[in-house]
C-alpha cells in the first residue's frame, strides 16, 4: 500500500519548484492532490501531468495574500477532497531584487510580507479548524535556512518573513498539539528552483552559493520534498513545532 493511500493534501505554490515536486511525489504515494497557485496555466499543467500518470489532482487559482481568495480556495478543496488530511503551505516569493535593507521600498516590503507571512497565516487559519474537526492532520510550512539565520545577500525582507513563518509554525504547533494537529516547517538551503534561477544564471554567484554549502552543491526540489513527506506522514507522529533544516550543511559550515 502506498504511504498516502486514501489521504488528501492541499499544496499552495504547487505550480513550480518545490511545490510542483511535492504535488507529483504526494500523488505518486497515493494522495489526492489539490494545488493552489497564482500561476493558472502552470498549475493546470501539473494537474494534467498527475492525472495522466493515473493520480487524482485538482487546481484552483489563488492569491494567498487575499483572504477572500483563500476562503474560496479552501471551500473548493473541501468540495473536491471531502477533507484535508495534510497541507503544505509552500507559496512564497523572494522579492524582485536583492538590495540592502535601507534601500527597500515600502511596497516591496509589504508584498513579501503579504504573501510569505500573511498568506501562511490565512491558510492555517482555515486549515486548522478543519483538521481539528476531523480529529487531526498535518501542516508543513515552507520557511528557509534564512528563517533561522541572516545573510548579507540583500534579502532582508525575505529573511524577516521566513523568521516569521518559523515563529507562526511554533506558536500554532503549541496551541493545537493536543488537538492532534501537527504543524512543522521545512527550512531549505539554496535549491534549484525558478525563484533563484536568476541568481544561479550568473556563474560567479552560482559558485559562491555552491561554496556556502558543505556538500559543495545546490539542493534539488526532490530532496526538500522527501523531508516534507516525512513530516506529513505518521512516521513523524511525535514531531510538531519543528523547523527542519535541509541545507547540505550550509548552516553547519557557517558555524565552522
Amino acid at each position: 500500500m502506498k504511504r498516502f493511500e486514501d489521504k488528501s493534501v492541499l499544496i499552495t505554490g504547487g505550480a513550480a519548484g518545490i511545490g510542483k515536486a511535492a504535488a507529483l511525489t504526494f500523488a505518486g504515494e497515493g494522495a489526492t492532490v489539490f494545488i493552489a497557485d497564482i500561476a493558472a496555466e502552470a498549475g493546470e499543467r501539473v494537474v494534467a501531468q498527475i492525472n495522466d500518470l493515473g493520480g487524482k489532482a485538482y487546481f484552483y487559482r489563488t492569491d494567498i495574500a487575499q483572504a477572500v481568495e483563500v476562503d474560496a480556495m479552501i471551500e473548493r478543496a473541501l468540495h473536491h477532497l471531502g477533507r484535508i488530511d495534510m497541507a503544505f503551505n509552500n507559496a512564497g516569493i523572494s522579492g524582485k531584487r536583492a538590495m540592502p535593507l535601507a534601500h527597500i521600498r515600502e511596497d516591496e516590503w509589504d508584498r513579501i510580507m503579504e504573501i510569505n507571512v500573511k498568506g501562511v497565516w490565512l491558510c492555517m487559519r482555515r486549515q486548522i479548524p478543519i483538521m481539528v474537526s476531523q480529529g487531526g492532520g498535518s501542516i508543513v510550512n515552507t520557511a528557509s535556512i534564512l528563517g533561522v539565520t541572516g545573510t548579507a545577500l540583500g534579502l532582508g525582507p525575505y529573511v524577516a518573513s521566513k523568521h516569521a513563518v518559523v515563529g507562526l509554525t511554533k506558536a500554532a504547533a503549541v496551541e493545537y498539539a493536543k488537538k492532534q494537529v501537527r504543524i512543522n516547517a521545512v527550512c531549505p538551503g539554496f535549491v534549484e528552483t525558478p525563484m533563484i534561477n536568476g541568481l544561479l544564471d550568473i556563474p560567479a554567484m552560482r559558485t559562491k552559493i555552491e561554496k556556502m554549502h558543505a556538500m559543495g552543491r545546490i539542493g534539488s526540489a526532490c530532496e526538500i520534498v522527501r523531508a516534507v513527506l516525512w513530516l506529513s506522514s505518521d512516521e513523524a507522529s511525535f514531531v510538531t513545532g519543528h523547523d527542519m533544516v535541509v541545507d547540505g550543511g550550509c548552516l553547519a559550515r557557517a558555524a565552522s
